[in-house]
């Protein structure tokens, strides 16, 4: 199965939480791969604590791979290669993690019928090899959208499971850029349409996934004043009926991960040592995480029988 994890705006954390999703899959026996198509910054391996990647490969990276520089790309065995204290000991009954890496300095390229070809080759290859593979798509209308819509609607792909998270933090200005990467001019939609993409399953494979919302009864606030809280509450309605009315409320969220602090200050993979021994982050986040994850492969919160 493939996920293409998609924002229309930096800061939502995507990458972060992607890589958390990557993270409970493997832990739940999968075998993941984790494909850093942020051209423009492909720093996923900073997630992982894979001190040699933090900012790309200097060579066999994506960039190389898509360019015809090479012919495999790098991959990072995320389970020994990490510096993670938790991550190093593998636990057991995991699957493998393998992160795919970008090139340092790559930056973002255009989309031609060779680097789509090669792109398609590659995810045919891991589609044989693992179960889920996690692309995390640069910001924005960008080119590596562009050529995974492509190539995702390439007819020796039809058999391919893709699915697509929509990550958008859970303020007004997040809400209607989410909306507008998938139903306005030049979005996933119309993109995707344009490509040859049936437009029904193209919407029944999107979801979208609220990040860094703050929950009143969270014990973050538990100082609010009142007011605070009346106010908070009052916003969160605002903006429930504001993704309503872009199409992008409750029915088609598949979860919701709370404003955490690990996650703002550090973008670190959450553990359960975080939660229960060192206790630096919250058990709802951890198990939010977990839940959607699971919703994943769920075909139930598809739309799908």
């Amino acid at each position: 199965m493939l996920v293409f994890a998609a924002s229309d705006k930096g800061g939502t954390g995507r990458s972060v939480t992607s890589a958390n999703l990557a993270y409970q899959r493997a832990l739940a026996g999968d075998h993941v791969a984790y494909v850093d198509f942020d051209f423009g910054s492909p720093t996923a391996a900073a997630v992982f604590d894979v001190p040699s990647a933090m900012r790309g490969v200097k060579e066999n990276g994506l960039h190389s791979y898509l360019g015809g520089q090479v012919a495999e790309p790098a991959r990072i065995d995320v389970w020994r290669q990490t510096e993670h204290p938790v991550l190093s000991s593998r636990p057991n009954g995991s699957g493998r993690l393998v992160l795919i890496p970008g090139d340092a300095g790559g930056g973002e390229f255009a989309t031609d019928q060779d680097s789509t070809c090669r792109c398609v080759d590659l995810m045919l290859r891991l589609n044989t090899e693992f179960d889920v593979i996690v692309v995390d798509l640069s910001a924005g209308r960008s080119y590596a959208m562009d050529m995974v819509l492509e190539a995702s609607a390439r007819p020796e792909m039809r058999g391919v499971d893709a699915r697509w998270l929509v990550f958008h933090r859970w303020t007004r200005q997040h809400v209607i850029a989410a909306a507008g990467l998938v139903f306005q001019e030049h979005g996933i939609l119309d993109g995707g349409v344009a490509r040859g993409h049936d437009e029904n399953e193209l919407r029944g494979a999107v979801r979208f996934v609220r990040a860094a919302v703050p929950a009143p009864e969270s014990p973050l606030w538990v100082h609010a004043s009142p007011a605070q809280a009346t106010w908070m509450e009052a916003c969160d309605e605002s903006l429930r009926r504001l993704a309503s009315d872009h199409r992008i409320g409750d029915s088609v969220v598949i979860g919701m991960v709370p404003l955490e602090p690990i996650l703002q200050w550090r973008e670190q993979l959450i553990t359960e040592e975080d939660v229960f021994r060192t206790q630096i982050a919250n058990k709802e986040t951890l198990e939010a995480l977990e839940e959607i994850a699971r919703r994943l492969t769920d075909d139930s919160h598809w739309g799908r029988p």
